[in-house]
């Protein structure tokens, strides 16, 4: 890895083992619930956004740990390997981009139409700044084991010093796709859990 992984990347200490975890799932589980339901925005009908950070990660990394049985650090660490980049450092967001849809039919109609959406996501600040996102093609070959469909994407958003200044009430996130033209006004409680992590 980087440098640029230490601060608030994860490390193999940070993962509980199997036992440990156990004895903390069930009320770690409940905080990053509350906290996906603060830093997820839907845009449109079908397109949603998760916004990710360290909490986020971990449960990840722990929970593919519990169900692959990887009980070694070399183990771990490939997992971090993966996840660590969705882990926003300061002047940046990182999010889990879903197209949600839940039929076959709706599947065969809207995966063709929008390719290339996860290039046309951004940020429209009150004082008119827009903040596009980048994908790292080498983060999203990484995770062909997932799901191998477009119905998942990881898109990052990196903010000059200003922009974090002015990211705030009246923040817009938006779709620019041809065909998915959608905006939402952040509400306040994803708008602090985000300047959060752009602090």
């Amino acid at each position: 890895m980087t440098t640029q992984t230490a601060g608030r990347k994860l490390t193999v200490a940070d993962i509980a083992d199997a036992r440990a975890y156990e004895r903390e799932r069930d009320q770690f589980r409940a905080h990053v619930i509350e906290l996906k339901r603060k830093r997820r925005v839907h845009v449109g009908t079908v397109v949603t956004l998760l916004f990710e950070n360290r909490d986020t990660m971990r449960f990840q990394v722990q929970e593919m740990a519990r169900a692959e049985r990887i009980l070694t650090d070399e183990g771990i660490q490939e997992e971090l390997d993966v996840y660590n980049p969705m882990i926003p450092e300061a002047g940046q967001l990182c999010a889990t981009m879903f197209i949600e849809l839940t039929s076959d039919d709706e599947m065969r109609e809207w995966l063709p139409k929008l390719v290339g959406v996860e290039q046309a996501v951004q940020f429209r600040l009150a004082n008119g700044d827009v903040v596009r996102c980048t994908v790292d093609p080498q983060h999203a070959s990484q995770l062909t084991r997932e799901h191998v469909t477009a119905a998942v994407h990881y898109v990052t958003f990196e903010f000059t010093p200003a922009q974090v200044a002015a990211f705030g009430e009246g923040t817009l996130l938006e779709i620019t796709h041809p065909a998915y033209l959608e905006a939402v006004e952040l509400a306040p409680a994803t708008l602090a859990e985000l300047r959060a992590d752009l602090g």
